[in-house]
């Protein structure tokens, strides 16, 4: 078992996981200061990554429209060694300048409290720009020092190549392809978009490891997720989730009692992913830093492997 990795080709060195921030700042998803959490237990939250050796925070510009990053570079300030600080760019269709990814950088530099990011990603592959318009732009924000790695996140295999393509011409490497990856999300396994990710040296980040909380145990046909959540889910998949969760934790039994939660996590890693589970509050952040320190055996990832296509 590696406690830590290099996060990219060139890149920082981080434990097996990061912490994801969508839900930092956000009243319409999440359900962010109202009776669900606050600020007091995002700062809970983040303390306890930090002294648990957590440095990859990942946000962005969209997150509570800008919210995220505010609530990150406050937190930020009071830590003294190094930090890993992701953020993303969104590729709205009046975005039409050539300046548009160095204002919107700069614009998340100021809330983030930086001068410059570890890891800058295009959020989407909207239109109407074409992906070699942003990736050019991205390219110029690292060669004037604000950005000290390139991303994409939703690409498609097509598209990730692209931007390698683009950045080949400046001796850039991309760095990452942020994607939706869990055990009832295994399109980017199954299309081929994990082993081109690997050919051309991109970690692949996933986000919503858990399923967007399917995969913790919390959720019966009778207590379905709230919300859009709900709506992405059907009857029958919620039927099959409860054998597999009851697979979890008989599997986490053989760890030391592990969680499904943290047999979910795990799973990305040695799927040789980089997962950034969200994190509304302390209860939440130690039962995700409970899915480092352990490997699943190779039998053990086959048997989830097999089981979970049941949910899918």
């Amino acid at each position: 078992m590696t406690k830590h990795i290099q996060l990219w080709k060139n890149g920082p060195e981080s434990l097996r996981m990061g912490i994801g921030t969508w839900a930092w700042g956000d009243n319409m998803v999440w359900g962010y200061n109202q009776k669900n959490y606050t600020d007091e237990d995002l700062e809970l939250a983040f303390d306890a990554s930090i002294k648990a050796g957590i440095t990859m925070f990942d946000t962005a510009e969209v997150y509570g429209s800008g919210k995220s990053e505010n609530i990150l570079g406050g937190f930020i300030k009071k830590v003294k060694h190094p930090l890993i600080i992701a953020s993303k760019f969104m590729p709205y269709p009046w975005r039409l300048g050539k300046n548009s990814v160095m204002n919107a950088a700069k614009n998340s530099l100021k809330r983030l409290g930086l001068e410059n990011m570890d890891l800058y990603q295009i959020h989407w592959p909207f239109p109407p720009r074409p992906i070699e318009h942003w990736v050019e732009q991205m390219a110029g924000g690292y060669q004037a020092g604000l950005i000290k790695g390139i991303g994409v996140s939703n690409f498609s295999i097509e598209q990730t190549r692209r931007a390698h393509t683009v950045l080949q011409k400046y001796d850039i490497p991309l760095a990452v392809n942020q994607i939706e990856y869990s055990l009832v999300n295994r399109k980017p396994e199954k299309n081929g978009l994990l082993q081109v990710c690997k050919e051309l040296d991109v970690k692949v980040i996933a986000y919503s490891p858990l399923g967007q909380g399917l995969l913790t145990g919390k959720y019966t046909p009778d207590n379905p997720p709230p919300g859009f959540r709900g709506r992405r889910t059907n009857r029958k998949q919620l039927d099959a989730l409860i054998a597999f969760n009851k697979l979890q934790t008989k599997i986490g039994e053989n760890h030391g009692g592990k969680t499904p939660s943290q047999v979910a996590v795990n799973w990305t890693i040695q799927k040789d992913t980089f997962p950034i589970p969200g994190v509304k509050n302390l209860r939440q952040t130690e039962e995700n830093l409970g899915a480092l320190g352990w490997d699943l055996t190779q039998d053990e990832v086959a048997e989830l492997d097999f089981e979970g296509q049941k949910i899918i």
